[in-house]
């Protein structure tokens, strides 16, 4: 079974494992706050799509960034 989108194309977005899952529990957080933005879709989902697209922009540490 696929995941799409692949798992390695949103690690290279973010940088490393732990910022992905980070950025997208954010998100998801966020989304369940308003969740006329879901669409009946899943928080989780909806985030990853967001970011998959470039609609989520993720601003890393300074430490990472360098």
């Amino acid at each position: 079974m696929m995941n799409y989108p692949p798992l390695t194309d949103l690690q290279n977005k973010v940088g490393c494992r732990y910022m992905l899952v980070t950025a997208v529990a954010k998100r998801a957080r966020q989304l369940m706050e308003d969740p006329e933005k879901l669409d009946d879709r899943k928080p989780v989902s909806t985030a990853v799509d967001e970011l998959f697209n470039d609609k989520l922009e993720v601003v890393l540490p300074e430490e990472q960034a360098k």
